[in-house]
């Protein structure tokens, strides 16, 4: 085979490959989703909830860092120099920009002579005891874990509350474009049997135009709830981690009357803690620990420390200078004791800083009541919308009826030459809202699960078959 056709081979392979690839992606891209897989995938793929993970692992890592506090620090240290030697006496506050000299002074100075010096060593230095403040740091690092934690919680309910708001949003709009398509074929009957009346001259020219305004209006409506519904499946595939992919629905189960009624008062005291007040809490427990290390801060420290080090120089107390002498430290020396400091000047700093963690854990306590009446109010709210979601259900099948006969009826007086397009085509569109309203109250009793499993904080009301223990 020559190089040409072994080069075309290949590009057709290459394409055929990429064929598949791309026709098993928008396959699967394409594949309906129900309510719970909507769930599943806006748990995995959302980047909120990878973010509030590595906060989670972030956290650990400090709480590591401060279970390491109570081991000893070493530290080595090597300095090569080519220096003067020249030294005065006298004090001098040590500050960074001038270079610390030792030795006495040595004849007059000169800056042009100068020698070799090095220097090397090891200095440990370990808090034998601090009064519990490392223990109260790392009290606070765990509590920072569990802050991280219960938000990686709320962050996870968050996004399924939040998929599966969206899919039902995406049903109802199904359930209208389903409403107006079935609009819009009675409409066109209706206006193929009105034209045919008015060719045979049995009808008014004006009843054929009037129908066919009413066929566009209703064509109109048509089109507008297509957009809605194509935008809210843009909004569920942003939801689950998947914008700008197409998605498409299975209502199936939507469909399967498993909502139950309304959560009792005394459920919502019965079940898990709900990750927001979780949080809440968390955030006022590294309140407390923070306040608990403030009042741990104002303590002497004591600090035991053994250096192990050496220096060497070529300069000599009679003025000499000695060759390449100092280039390899060889004077030793080594020193251990206790160091205690204490500023006695930082009471009045502590004292503001520990009234500022007061303010601070108040105010977090009141976040957390806070956070107590906002899910109360949910559970009320939630129970509202089951007593009108078993309202809107048991009305809608009346009114799908009476809507239905009612079109029957004036169709029926149109064609007996007592009614006019106008009421048929009045008819057809309560018709329209008699099928959206009985498509809507189905999924009412969905959408006050969804306020439960958002007031309880326990998905399981959405993804168990019996909607969850109650």
């Amino acid at each position: 085979m020559s190089a040409v056709r072994r080069r075309q081979a290949l590009v057709l392979a290459l394409g055929m490959l990429t064929l598949m690839v791309g026709g098993t992606g928008r396959a699967v891209a394409q594949e309906a989703l129900r309510l719970s897989e909507a769930i599943a995938l806006a748990r995995k793929n959302l980047p909120a909830i990878e973010e509030a993970r590595a906060r989670v692992g972030a956290a650990s890592a400090r709480e590591e860092i401060a279970r390491l506090s109570y081991l000893p620090k070493a530290e080595l240290d090597w300095q090569q120099t080519r220096g003067t030697r020249n030294n005065i006496f006298g004090q001098f506050f040590p500050q960074s920009a001038i270079p610390p000299i030792s030795g006495p002074v040595i004849g007059e100075p000169s800056f042009g002579e100068s020698a070799w010096g090095s220097g090397g060593g090891l200095i440990v230095t370990w808090e034998p005891f601090d009064f519990g403040q490392r223990q109260a740091e790392r009290a606070l690092a765990g509590r920072v874990v569990a802050e991280a934690q219960a938000s990686l919680a709320l962050t996870e309910m968050e996004a399924a509350l939040g998929a599966a708001d969206a899919f039902l949003r995406a049903a109802a709009a199904a359930q209208v474009v389903r409403a107006a398509e079935a609009n819009v074929a009675r409409m066109e009957a209706f206006a193929q049997m009105v034209q045919t009346l008015v060719s045979n001259e049995l009808r008014p020219g004006a009843d054929g135009s009037r129908v066919e305004v009413e066929l566009a209006t209703a064509r109109n409506r048509l089109i507008d709830a297509r957009e809605r519904a194509e935008l809210a499946l843009v909004t569920l595939a942003s939801s689950i981690g998947l914008a700008g992919q197409a998605v498409r629905i299975d209502v199936a189960e939507l469909e399967a009357d498993r909502t139950g009624g309304p959560p009792s008062e005394a459920a919502a005291g019965s079940g898990q803690v709900h990750p927001l007040l979780l949080l809440r809490q968390s955030s006022a427990a590294i309140s407390l620990a923070r306040q608990e290390l403030v009042e741990k801060s104002f303590r002497p420290r004591f600090q035991w420390q053994t250096a192990l080090f050496a220096r060497g120089t070529g300069a000599r107390i009679d003025g000499r200078i000695l060759g390449t002498r100092g280039l390899f430290p060889d004077t030793p020396n080594w020193a251990t004791g206790l160091l205690i400091s204490f500023a006695p000047t930082d009471l009045f700093r502590w004292r503001a800083a520990r009234r500022e963690e007061e303010r601070l854990r108040a105010a977090e306590e009141a976040r957390v009541a806070a956070a107590r009446q906002s899910l109360q109010a949910d559970e009320a709210r939630a129970r509202a919308l089951y007593t009108s979601a078993e309202a809107y259900r048991s009305l809608a099948p009346r009114q799908l009826s009476a809507a239905r006969e009612t079109e029957l009826r004036v169709r029926k007086r149109y064609e007996a030459e007592l009614g006019t397009v106008s009421e048929v085509a009045e008819a057809m569109r309560l018709v329209a809202q008699a099928e959206v309203d009985a498509a809507l109250a189905q999924l009412a009793g969905w959408r006050a699960r969804v306020a439960e499993s958002r007031a309880r904080g326990d998905l399981s009301i959405l993804l168990s078959p019996n909607g969850g223990t109650r």
